[in-house]
């Protein structure tokens, strides 16, 4: 069983920047390590959705079209962390930021299409706010 646990929201006003870390733990490597992780949010009256994900054996990512070229998703194997480097903020970005995480045998052919669909990742942490001001 892997725990998440996301810090590094908080309140800015638009144009700014924030960095999310989230640090895995609890599982172990070689069968058990995990090798997805990935950033959703969700807003207040919204559905979850994706905004970045990386295949951490490799680093290859997907952003969503809202976020590509402003959010930068990096990993740091020996710290088991995954960041989100968000900038040039906007209103619109308001919400609780969640980690998630899932183990693949294989590198998936569309990292996107797991973007797109939040349920089919296994490990999911309890979330960071972000809001952001105009």
């Amino acid at each position: 069983q892997a725990q998440l646990v996301e810090s590094g929201g908080g309140s800015v006003q638009a144009g700014g920047s924030l960095r999310l870390s989230c640090a895995a733990s609890g599982y172990t490597t070689n069968i058990n390590h995990i090798n997805f992780m990935g950033w959703f949010r969700q807003a207040p009256g919204k559905e979850r959705e994706g905004v970045a994900v990386i295949y951490t054996d490799d680093s290859s990512s997907h952003y969503a079209d809202s976020v590509n070229g402003r959010f930068t998703i990096s990993q740091d194997n020996a710290k088991n962390t995954v960041y989100l480097e968000m900038n040039s903020l906007k209103p619109e970005d308001t919400a609780m930021y969640y980690c998630a995480a899932r183990r693949f045998l294989s590198k998936p052919t569309d990292l996107g299409w797991y973007l797109r669909r939040p349920q089919v990742l296994a490990y999911w942490g309890q979330g960071t706010q972000v809001t952001v001001s105009s």
